[in-house]
C-alpha cells in the first residue's frame, strides 16, 4: 500500500491529462473553500479519485459516454416540444399544459398511475384529465383492454345502428364505461398521432439507454474509470 504522504506526489509524476484551458471559469476548493480555476479543480479531483481508489488509469471509454448522457430536465423539456405541437395542430384537446403532458409522458414511463400522475401535477382530482390524455398517446395500460363485454359483440351492436344508451343496455355496463372503452379502441387504431408518439418513444430510449450507461459509470466510477466534468481526459502515461 503507498504511504500517504507518497500518493500527490505520484499522481503528479504518473499522470498526463488533456485539459480545456478556460481559465476563467473559478470553482471553490473542496478543501480551502477559497477560489481555483477550472484546470486546479480537475486535477483536485483527479488526486481525490487516486487516493480513494487507488488508481492512476482513466479509462476511454468514459470519454465517449462524455457529451451523450442528458438530465431528466432536459428530456422532459424536450418531450414538451413534442406536446406543443400536438395541442398547436389540434391533434387533441386538453386543459394539461405541454410541460404537464411531458412530466404525464415521463412519469408513465416510471411505472405511476394515473392518480399518483395528477398527484405529480399538482391536483390528485385531474386523475380523469391525465387518463384520457395518457389514452390519447397511446400510453395503454394491460388495465385499458380489460373489457368487461366481449368487443366484437360491442361492434356488432353499434354497426346496427344502436345509440349507445342501448349498446350499453344490452351489454350490461354503463354509457360512460362504454365510452372509455370505445374512446381506447379509437385511439389505438387511429394513426394521426403516430409521428409525434415515434419521437416521444425515441427520445424516452435515448433516456433510459443514457439511464443504463450512467448506472454502469457510477459503478466503476471507482474502479477503473472517472469522469471529470467537462474534462477531455487522455490515456493515462
Amino acid at each position: 500500500m503507498i504511504p500517504h504522504r507518497f500518493k500527490g506526489l505520484l499522481v503528479k509524476h504518473s499522470l498526463k491529462i488533456g485539459l480545456n484551458r478556460r481559465r476563467s471559469i473559478v470553482y471553490p476548493n473542496p478543501m480551502t473553500g477559497y477560489a481555483m480555476t477550472e484546470d486546479k479543480r480537475k486535477v483536485q479531483l483527479l488526486k481525490l479519485f487516486s487516493t480513494m481508489s487507488g488508481k492512476t488509469k482513466i479509462v476511454e471509454p468514459m470519454k465517449n459516454i462524455h457529451g451523450t448522457l442528458r438530465d431528466s430536465d432536459a428530456i422532459e423539456r424536450e418531450v414538451a416540444l413534442v406536446m406543443r405541437e400536438i395541442t398547436e395542430q389540434g391533434i387533441f384537446k386538453t386543459s394539461l399544459k405541454p410541460i404537464q403532458l411531458a412530466k404525464l409522458v415521463t412519469l408513465f414511463y416510471a411505472g405511476k398511475n394515473d392518480t399518483e400522475i395528477a398527484r405529480q401535477l399538482g391536483d390528485e382530482k385531474l386523475s380523469k384529465t391525465v387518463a384520457r390524455a395518457r389514452v390519447r398517446l397511446k400510453l395503454f395500460r394491460e388495465l385499458d383492454f380489460r373489457m368487461p363485454f366481449d368487443k366484437e359483440k360491442m361492434e356488432e351492436l353499434i354497426e346496427s345502428g344502436k345509440t349507445m344508451k342501448e349498446v350499453s343496455e344490452e351489454l350490461g355496463i354503463s354509457p360512460s364505461t362504454l365510452r372509455e372503452y370505445r374512446h381506447v379502441i379509437e385511439e389505438q387504431e387511429d394513426p394521426t398521432i403516430d409521428p409525434y408518439i415515434n419521437r416521444v418513444r425515441d427520445v424516452m430510449e435515448d433516456r433510459d439507454l443514457s439511464e443504463q450507461m450512467t448506472r454502469s459509470a457510477t459503478a466503476d466510477s471507482l474502479g477503473d474509470s472517472i469522469d471529470i466534468t467537462e474534462a477531455e481526459l487522455v490515456d493515462v502515461m
